[in-house]
């Protein structure tokens, strides 16, 4: 072993190794079977079907049936300290060629190997420019910092049980912003189609599921509220967010709960062509076209005055262009973002065949929304903004704390797996 491979761990105490994974495991890669998700439809079951981030599908048969480390080969988070790359599986399961297998000695306790793995800095072992990929020899170069196996155990036995604590922490902060998110959209929701007079004459909107809205307001599709619907492009990009020199493309990400955010972005390569046409600006109107979660799907979200420069838009973002003696941006954001508009998305992607992650800009021209006059879109816009000030204040500091939930889960793995904390052996 190097000097410069053995630095990249801390000093251990005395006892402890640093270990090549090759040493201590055998790859069971050449074994796997990848399915793809036609073949998966017509093999449902109650096995579990992993990928590089976990559990893909659940399928009628297995190929392992043993504890196993499973390690991401490729497209797993492997710079996110927040989310693991190595899992431990004790049962039956499948597999597909986006994750590594391995069968660990007997010299190492899996449960160890895995929060070792997870406290790894990938750096040095990931190869690829526009996609990060864990090869097999590369893997098997990582250095496991390896006590005797009675402590690895007492180790692995203190994790569990320290992580599973913070888990559940995180996990209630997660409910609280869940609750939050309906307490704003329903607040919204009453704003957008039933305006701020109470004492305003209602009229059938002619649509059931829409009901009574004020009778000076008009219902109108989306179609004659915009001037186009602008789709992104799919260039082979960096895996890291670009820095403020760089160009980015923005990822579908970027308009999750409603806020822009501009960290959801990828590198492109300096030596590709900008198309400068899908510059992203401040005022723009984006929605989230595709996503891995349906609850995300259609998340819409105004660009900010202050928003940095060089960022594209991706052909997973659409951009919605106002026109503006139709509708001002912010109250088409409030609108879609509502109930109502979540409604009509939804309704959308269920009813989509084979389209289950995608919307498509069809779709979207045909929802119906409330339009009362420009003055009064403005009064709403301002009294959202007052009402949800509140919400969004606790909702931040909310996420602060989930932030820091999640970097102590992180701190603490990597000080037990190192040896820098004691942790003490059970007593037989």
């Amino acid at each position: 072993m190097s000097s410069a491979a053995e630095r990249l761990l801390p000093p251990l105490p005395d006892g402890w190794i640093a270990t090549p994974l090759r040493y201590g495991s055998t790859c069971l890669d050449g074994t796997r079977v990848p399915l793809n998700a036609e073949e998966r439809t017509k093999r449902q079951g109650d096995y579990p079907y992993w990928g590089a981030n976990g559990i893909v599908d659940y399928i009628d048969e297995y190929q392992f049936d043993e504890p196993l480390v499973l390690v991401g080969e490729d497209g797993a988070p492997f710079f996110d300290k927040a989310k693991p790359v190595a899992f431990f599986v004790n049962g039956k399961i499948w597999v597909n060629n986006h994750i590594h297998v391995l069968r660990v000695d007997q010299k190492l306790e899996p449960r160890f190997v895995v929060h070792a793995l997870n406290a790894t800095d990938f750096g040095p072992w990931i190869e690829g420019s526009t996609r990060d990929k864990l090869t097999q020899d590369k893997m098997g170069s990582i250095l496991l910092p390896t006590p005797p196996l009675s402590r690895q155990r007492a180790i692995a036995d203190y994790l569990d049980r320290e992580t599973a604590r913070l888990d559940a922490l995180v996990a209630a902060k997660e409910r609280v912003l869940g609750l939050l998110t309906e307490k704003r959209r329903a607040l919204i929701t009453r704003a957008v189609t039933s305006g701020l007079d109470p004492r305003a004459p209602l009229r059938d909107s002619g649509i059931p599921w829409l009901g009574d809205i004020p009778a000076h307001w008009a219902v109108k599709r989306l179609k004659f509220l915009v001037n186009k619907i602008e789709q992104g492009w799919s260039p082979e990009c960096y895996s890291t967010a670009a820095s403020i020199e760089e160009w980015g493309v923005l990822k579908a990400g970027c308009c999750n709960g409603g806020r822009f955010n501009p960290e959801e972005n990828k590198a492109l390569p300096p030596d590709r062509e900008v198309p400068v046409d899908l510059e992203v600006r401040p005022g723009d109107v984006l929605m989230s076209r595709a996503s891995g979660s349906t609850e995300l799907i259609g998340s819409v979200a105004l660009v900010p005055a202050d928003v940095r420069t060089r960022l594209l838009l991706s052909d997973k973002t659409y951009r919605l262009g106002i026109a503006p003696e139709q509708a001002i941006a912010p109250y088409l954001v409030s609108v879609l973002g509502s109930g109502l508009g979540r409604f009509q998305i939804q309704r959308v992607i269920s009813g989509a065949a084979g389209l289950a992650n995608n919307i498509a800009q069809g779709d979207i021209n045909e929802f119906v929304l409330p339009q009362p006059a420009e003055s009064e879109q403005r009064a709403i816009v301002a009294y959202i903004d007052d009402k949800t000030a509140g919400l969004d204040t606790l909702r931040a500091a909310t996420e602060r704390t989930i932030a820091l939930l999640t970097e102590r889960r992180a701190a603490l793995i990597a000080a037990a797996v190192t040896g820098q904390i004691n942790v003490p052996e059970a007593v037989s």
